[in-house]
């Protein structure tokens, strides 16, 4: 392809017909050059060629259908019935572009470089009217911005050329440019600066005043320049004045949900220029995070407070491709150059003390965007002085913020209403409301991460709102995620701004968040890592695991880990496995996370329920958690509930049989504690699948025993009964000592579960049958149990004075062992004994003392429903005080569990005060 809009239009392909002048052929291809990414929509290619006109669909269809046949498929590859239409050009084969790409590639270019660049960027311009003969309306807005870039090459152009030294021809072309934009402000400066020395003061105020006349008064640049022309003597050789640098790129976004923290940011930097210091702030975070948004930000609030001007450089620290991170000397060219006098000192440390140098008496803002390392920043930084650096960066930079005084700020993601703004920004309340659903899971599914959400935003600009749904389903889908979330024509995309940060890994850290990715999750303990990296004997897990943490992959959130969705996704997907065997190193991975949950929930379960023994086995090649007290198991419990629940589900997608039954074992106590209910049966039902065949008929009874329990405490009796019936057969099989212990345990909830559907026979008949068996193996804790279940039945028939007895031997038997439990249940017991003989001050000793016990152990459900029937007694009692306390103890712990039936208590207390 060989295409022209710097003047007439024309496309020619080889072998094909092309389009030349102003057809409409010819006009599209003007229109698609000029567009962003060379695509435009059906509706602006009706609205420019046809302007005014309705119905124009058929003649849309017309044109493409006319420009691919002239061009062929592999430049125009959709005949737009898409809603777009696109051409694809090939490098370097059309004017325009080729204009545009040699200005951009000269900005990255030292001075004497630069100006070729840019001598050979403008070349392109033979004509002075682009998109000639092409008269619609939509084309001479194009064409004036179009001109309007020329412009703005040529001003950096004679710049170039000024600060290379370069000052006769510099002379002659602002000259020539002068002549033909007189009204253009950068033109005039440079005219300026380059013929105002040599100027009569008179003919200097005439021009001055004649811009004054036909422009107004100067922008602040521009009157600089005056200013400094008039009140300094000429110098020698011709020496030109150096205007003040303003290099801030365009605002792309404004940084919605960071209002506090730019307003944090530029006070900071206003107090550090208040008392005479230099001002370095940092702002790292992970990829996506919002980095550069917010330091241009700052930056353009702070403009007016450095005289000196504003200098801006991209360090390319992170960036896909081949792109290396810019070099130090390459930047302190550029910063030379813009702060005279030009210094032609060589070598780094060289031109950085030439740079501090240049600052000592100045005032400048510095932002350095996406620095690398420390390294890459030190020789950039000002000395003494009212400078500013804002940086930013992926890594947090320990070495800089240990060498020099930092204020280093972590950005965050953004809270669900930012989130949601970011999203909503272009969308009618109407549609708010309607999608609002739709719009919650994405950014969910986006994590907060405002690079997600921009490329999300923009998926749905232009487009009707219907497709949120289908756009939901897809990033669902974890392997998809990324691929939704990946624009690059508008160069935009999470998985490029991730892999940038993951090339830049050491193999061992990539291989370390290759291991964390299989993880399930959400957070992660410091040993469940370490033991991650036991599967690497190279790996040194707390290095690496540092390393991932300083270029913000993994978060430390105060003493857990955890990795955003996305990069879970990207490692999972994106990142290479381990060479070698993957699937057997998958499987060694998974197994290190589940063994290292299993031990750790045991040891927790050994100080919950001293009775209970799994098969379990000792730690082999897994750290275990030195735990001090039951109430440090709790803690860890409730820290790591999460995470084990979805080792659960790892084990059962993984078919991990041990796991599958051992981890809802160990967990099972601590979900009765904390009345979750509904996940252990939900687990449990699995466990009890697996160990029919993995496990002896012992602990598979176990299993069963756990999983009636738990239907218990639903009060689904009749359900507990038959897992209880199934246990009891299992235990019957083993006759060892284990196995007649299991038959007791077995035997004695079966009987306090036939209590519960008011079978009082054949419910004692098993409670007495399960004492002796505990009597025999020499079990106290289980023979108290026992005879608390008989006492219990003679209060359910009244017979209160047998219950007493049964009670009290219950009593004598728990208080010969640590078992506080067992003591709390028989207190228990015999305060609801004392409330039906009237007997209300020992029941209330009785109730009190159980529920500190139930309160001491953190047995949730036992505290709820003890501390429920103490209140009626103390109302009855007329202690209505002591009553609410008791229930706003009720409240606290049905809000925890979930809470279920809280609108009763409440009720009860607004009666009571």
């Amino acid at each position: 392809m060989d295409g022209h809009v710097l003047g007439p239009v024309s496309v020619e392909v080889t072998g094909r017909k092309g389009a030349v002048g102003t057809t409409k052929v010819a006009a599209l291809f003007g229109l698609l050059v000029t567009s962003p990414g060379c695509r435009c929509s059906r509706q602006e290619i009706a609205e420019v060629l046809w302007e005014g006109e309705e119905g124009v669909g058929d003649r849309v269809d017309w044109v493409v259908r006319e420009l691919r046949k002239r061009l062929g498929k592999d430049f125009v590859p959709h005949g737009g019935k898409s809603g777009f239409c696109t051409l694809r050009v090939p490098a370097g084969s059309v004017d325009y572009l080729r204009f545009l790409e040699g200005w951009r590639r000269a900005a990255l270019l030292p001075l004497p470089e630069r100006f070729e660049q840019l001598r050979a960027a403008l070349e392109e311009w033979e004509e002075d009217e682009p998109l000639r003969g092409l008269i619609e309306s939509g084309f001479r807005v194009r064409r004036e911005r179009m001109r309007a870039e020329r412009i703005a090459a040529v001003c950096d152009l004679l710049e170039a050329a000024w600060r290379s030294g370069k000052q006769k021809w510099f002379r002659e072309e602002s000259e020539k440019w002068y002549a033909r934009s007189p009204r253009h402000p950068r033109i005039f400066q440079y005219y300026l600066i380059a013929h105002g020395w040599d100027m009569p003061e008179r003919e200097f105020d005439r021009l001055i005043n004649q811009w004054r006349r036909h422009s107004g008064a100067p922008d602040a640049e521009l009157q600089s320049v005056i200013d400094r022309l008039r009140g300094e003597a000429p110098r020698s050789g011709g020496t030109v004045l150096l205007p003040i640098p303003d290099q801030l790129p365009a605002e792309e976004r404004r940084p919605v949900g960071q209002e506090d923290l730019v307003s944090a940011l530029v006070d900071v930097v206003c107090e550090e220029q208040d008392v005479g210091r230099t001002a370095l702030v940092l702002l790292s975070g992970m990829p996506g995070v919002g980095k550069s948004t917010v330091a241009l930000h700052v930056a353009r609030q702070l403009r007016e407070r450095f005289p000196d001007g504003v200098l801006y450089t991209e360090l390319n620290g992170f960036i896909d491709g081949e792109v290396r991170p810019t070099e130090p000397e390459q930047v302190l060219d550029g910063f030379l150059a813009a702060l005279p006098p030009y210094s032609t000192v060589t070598g780094v440390q060289g031109k950085s003390a030439a740079l501090r140098s240049a600052l000592a008496n100045r005032s400048a803002l510095f932002v350095l965007d996406d620095a690398f390392n420390t390294k890459q920043v030190l020789p950039l930084l000002p000395g003494v002085g009212t400078c500013a650096v804002i940086i930013t960066s992926r890594d947090e930079l320990g070495g800089l913020c240990a060498q020099k005084r930092v204020h280093s700020h972590r950005m965050k993601l953004l809270r669900d209403e930012a989130a949601l703004e970011v999203l909503q920004e272009r969308v009618s309340e109407k549609d708010r409301s309607k999608y609002a659903v739709a719009f919650a899971e994405l950014v969910r599914l986006c994590g907060n991460l405002p690079l997600a959400l921009t490329v999300v935003e923009r998926r749905l600009r232009d487009r009707p709102l219907q497709i949120i749904h289908g756009l939901v389903r897809e990033m669902k889908k974890e392997r998809a995620r990324l691929d939704a979330l990946h624009l690059p024509e508008h160069d935009m995309s999470v998985r490029v701004a991730l892999n940038s940060s993951v090339r830049a890994l050491s193999e061992e850290a990539r291989m370390l968040l290759w291991q964390l990715a299989l993880h399930p999750g959400p957070s992660v303990a410091w040993e469940a890592v370490m033991d991650l990296g036991a599967e690497s004997e190279a790996m040194h897990a707390d290095r690496v695991l540092g390393e991932l943490v300083a270029a913000n992959l993994v978060e430390l959130h105060t003493d857990r880990y955890r990795l955003h969705d996305l990069v879970r996704a990207f490692a999972r997907h994106h990142i290479p496995a381990p060479l070698g065997d993957e699937e057997a190193f998958e499987k060694a991975t998974v197994r290190q996370v589940l063994e290292h949950q299993l031990q750790n929930v045991r040891a927790c379960d050994r100080l919950l329920d001293r009775q209970r023994t799994l098969p379990i086995g000792e730690p082999d090649g897994v750290k275990v958690t030195d735990l001090a007290d039951t109430q440090h198991a709790l803690e860890l419990l409730d820290k790591e509930y999460d995470t084990i629940r979805r080792g659960i589900e790892l084990a059962v997608s993984q078919g991990a049989e041990r796991y599958i039954w051992l981890l809802p074992m160990a967990l099972v106590t601590y979900q009765w504690r904390r009345g979750r209910l509904t996940d252990a049966l939900n687990d449990l039902g699995r466990a009890a699948e697996v160990a029919e065949t993995a496990a002896s008929p012992v602990d598979c009874a176990m299993v069963y025993r756990m999983l009636a329990g738990t239907r218990w405490r639903l009060e689904e009796f009749e359900l507990a009964a038959g897992n209880l019936r199934r246990a009891v057969r299992l235990s019957r099989q083993d006759e060892s000592e284990r196995g007649r212990l299991s038959l007791a345990r077995s035997l004695y909830a079966l009987g306090i579960t036939l209590r519960k559907q008011d079978r009082g026979t054949p419910a004692e008949e098993n409670l007495r049958q399960s004492l002796a068996l505990y009597r025999e193996v020499l079990d106290p804790v289980g023979e108290a149990a026992a005879l608390n279940g008989i006492g219990a039945l003679h209060y359910d028939r009244g017979e209160y004075g047998e219950a007493l007895h049964w009670c009290a031997d219950a009593l004598s038997v728990v208080e010969r062992t640590v078992d506080r439990r067992g003591r709390a249940d028989v207190l228990f017991t015999l305060a609801k004994v004392h409330v039906a003989r009237y007997e209300r001050d020992e029941a209330i000793a009785l109730y009190r003392q159980a529920c500190d016990i139930y309160q001491e152990q953190e047995y949730w459900p036992d505290e709820d429903k003890a501390r429920r029937l103490f209140a009626d007694v103390l109302v009855s009692a007329g202690s209505s005080q002591e009553a609410v306390e008791e229930l706003e103890r009720v409240l606290v712990l049905r809000e925890q569990m979930g809470g279920t039936d809280v609108q009763e208590i409440r009720e009860l207390l607004e009666g009571l005060r």
